[in-house]
């Protein structure tokens, strides 16, 4: 993919049972009458513009601000009325001041900076692709039992996976839903564990259940497959194993099918939805939010964008879905007082920024109860890309690191997985070390059906393993310059939060 682009992370300490509209201080917009008729025939004629609008959940506000979009130039997309979230389209680039002065409407904005006629994953570099040579020659290490190219998943043995499997693989009632950049259910290691009635297409910002939908629309959009794989690649005497290879997987598809792939607010909502409605207990994200990598409330498009997207995973998590999404991989503190966003809007033309930790957020990593997940290498040490900050980070989990070289076939640091076609290959970032953690939380479901999202996090924490802030300053990469400083205890730190991930303490 051509947009692997780095992410940073930002604290945010606000509890789960409040929303973080109430938290953040939001408040409704003056109360006025919607836009005239003629107000709207000013607008511009030009390429239409994609727009979030958050109302009061009532029936009675929400038909009145339909009506006021179509007033006021715009087009309803699709409404999620239970959480007052409505995607429009509008060619008037005043639609979003016009929309705001309309009584019952809470935020609107702009959902991106370019039109629609016109990302966010978080893996490190390129993806290093096994030919069937490289992956004949490699499944002669595996051993007895194992998958043939499980000698090379060094990542399954570090958090007790291997093991786990043969206790509990998890169970065939719990799914993991893969937000991302779709995920190839033809691969022999993914179709015996794929999910299609719990699989979407959310790019438009409107759920398309169409079959087959949900697969990417080519082999550069790996990501989403690569995931899947980590989390549920079967056990089937086939290339890879999952942490989790009992459970299922869905795909749910948010990334524009060109070549930036960048995922856009509209199309993280309707993910969050559906997944809420469709009953997936887990899902996994990793990305931010384009085409703000930073969400500043105090700037009326993206305050929209936090509402809306934290209206739909707060959604999720009222009907038992525990988010999970990776912290970002710019070896930023994200415990600081100050960020620098320099390539924010993704979508046209970014410009370096200073931002306030307390006003501007990255989603969905920043909203409350989601898992923050920060990336280890084999030796157990923070990855020299991942973000972290004492009270940002909740757990790690294994992302490959190429600096710490493993005792295995290939040598590489890296995390191996599935690919589209067929394929494996290598990744590394923090979006290779969510995916372990939201396969962990799918096994801790499977032993604890009625766990809600809150308890799953707190078990999470609980089993996992916390190796503690290093004795010896920390240098990632080896060039004799100190990286990063840890901050924290035995029980909590910057680097790994409350620990490492276990998956064989979720099976026992």
């Amino acid at each position: 993919m051509s947009h692997l682009r780095s992410r940073r992370r930002l604290a945010l300490a606000v509890p789960v049972v409040l929303s973080l509209t109430a938290s953040l201080g939001f408040l409704p917009s003056a109360a006025s009458a919607a836009p005239t008729t003629a107000e709207a025939t000013r607008a511009a004629d030009g390429p239409n513009l994609a727009y979030l609008v958050n109302t009061r959940t009532d029936r009675h506000t929400i038909a009145s601000v339909q009506k006021a979009i179509e007033a006021a130039g715009g087009s309803v997309v699709v409404t999620y009325d239970r959480i007052g979230v409505i995607v429009v389209h509008s060619a008037d680039p005043e639609f979003g001041k016009r929309i705001r002065a309309v009584r019952g409407v809470q935020s609107a904005g702009a959902s991106r900076t370019a039109p629609l006629s016109a990302a966010g994953t978080t893996d490190e570099g390129a993806v290093q692709v096994l030919s069937k040579a490289q992956a004949a020659k490699l499944a002669k290490g595996a051993a007895a039992g194992e998958e043939p190219l499980e000698a090379d998943q060094w990542d399954l043995r570090a958090i007790g996976a291997d093991k786990a499997a043969r206790i509990d693989p998890g169970s065939r009632r719990v799914t993991v839903g893969v937000i991302d950049t779709g995920v190839d259910d033809t691969h022999p290691d993914i179709a015996p564990n794929f999910s299609a009635s719990q699989s979407a297409n959310c790019v438009s910002g409107k759920a398309d259940t169409t079959y087959g939908a949900w697969r990417p629309v080519d082999a550069d959009h790996y990501h989403g497959t690569h995931v899947a794989g980590e989390i549920a690649a079967a056990r089937n005497g086939m290339g890879v194993a999952g942490v989790a290879p009992g459970v299922k997987v869905a795909s749910i598809t948010v990334a524009q099918p060109d070549a930036n792939s960048l995922f856009f607010p509209e199309s993280v909502v309707c993910a969050f939805v559906f997944a809420a409605d469709h009953g997936i207990e887990v899902t996994n994200n990793s990305y931010y939010v384009d085409p703000w990598q930073y969400n500043c409330v105090d700037d009326p498009d993206q305050r929209a964008i936090v509402d809306a997207v934290n209206r739909a995973q707060l959604y999720a998590q009222r009907k038992g879905t525990l988010n999970v999404a990776a912290a970002g991989n710019s070896n930023d503190d994200l415990d600081s007082d100050a960020l620098v966003d320099a390539s924010s809007p993704d979508d046209t033309t970014p410009t370096t920024r200073t931002v306030d930790p307390h006003e501007c957020f990255d989603v969905p990593t920043q909203l409350p109860g989601v898992v923050t997940v920060s990336a280890t290498g084999v030796k157990g040490a923070k990855s020299y890309y991942s973000s972290y900050g004492k009270g940002v980070v909740d757990v790690a989990a294994p992302g490959g690191d190429k600096f710490q070289i493993p005792d295995t076939p290939s040598k590489n640091g890296r995390i191996l997985s599935t690919l589209p076609n067929g394929q494996y290959g290598f990744l590394q970032g923090t979006s290779m070390a969510s995916p372990h953690v939201a396969a962990v939380a799918a096994l801790l479901k499977s032993a604890h059906p009625h766990a809600t999202p809150a308890q799953l996090q707190a078990l999470l924490k609980a089993e996992a393993d916390n190796p503690g802030c290093p004795s010896d300053p920390y240098d990632g990469d080896g060039d004799g310059v100190v990286d990063a400083t840890c901050v924290g205890g035995k029980r909590v730190n910057g680097f790994y939060g409350s620990g490492i991930v276990n998956a064989l303490r979720a099976v026992k």
